[in-house]
């Protein structure tokens, strides 16, 4: 059936694999045990209605069997009274019970047999849920660690990263011109005001020499 399908396939299922195969461990193993959960719970459901249908056919088996009994009874009680015809009618019922019987024996094994079945099958989950409930904290908690390391390796390899150095060379550079760019751009201000004293120092100094020589000239 396919509950028993279904159940053998959570049995089977190796928890380790699945935690590594899926993207949310933790949201997985809560699942799985969920659905093992779910499962136990309907294979307990079906276990107690086989267990009730052997009992009724077990019933039904006894019931024919006992009526097959009477009938004979009563055909010896006809034969008893010489009236063969009653006798052969009594036998005919007897027979038809006893087929009845033997039809509800062979379910009886059948059904004892679906019994066994679905015992065993929840003997086996029942196992492997306890396994799983055993091992949900520990897997939870290795893949808790295990994202941990690796969140730890990625930042050491991101500090490391080469590209990443070079970025902060080309960066420092960068700071570097720019404050020398800066100090030149005021280097330039300060040397433009000298040259403008210096310009005005040297006009004065022709203004001089040109009213000098004015005065020579004009005493000539």
């Amino acid at each position: 059936m396919a509950l028993l399908e279904r159940v053998s396939t959570l049995v089977r299922a190796n928890l380790n694999d699945l935690i590594d195969k899926a993207e949310d461990p933790e949201k997985m193993i809560k699942q799985v045990i969920l659905d093992m959960e779910n499962q136990l719970l309907q294979v307990k459901t079906q276990v107690a209605i086989a267990i009730a249908d052997q009992h009724l056919l077990q019933k039904k088996q006894k019931e024919n069997e006992d009526a097959g009994k009477e009938w004979v009874r009563k055909a010896e009680l006809a034969v008893d009274k010489k009236q063969d015809d009653l006798a052969r009618v009594a036998l005919e019922r007897s027979f038809s019970y006893k087929e009845l019987g033997e039809n509800f024996a062979q379910q009886v094994v059948d059904q004892r047999s679906q019994v066994e079945t679905l015992k065993t099958a929840l003997s086996k989950l029942e196992q492997k849920l306890a396994e799983a409930r055993n091992k949900s904290d520990l897997l939870i908690a290795q893949h808790r660690r295990s994202r941990a390391l690796g969140k730890a390796s990625d930042a050491r390899m991101k500090i490391t990263d080469d590209t990443k150095s070079a970025s902060f060379d080309r960066m420092k550079h960068k700071v570097a011109r720019e404050e020398a760019v800066s100090q030149a751009k005021a280097e330039l201000i300060t040397d433009s005001v000298d040259d403008k004293f210096a310009a005005l120092e040297k006009e004065d100094a022709i203004n001089k020499l040109l009213a000098e020589m004015k005065n020579k000239r004009a005493a000539g």
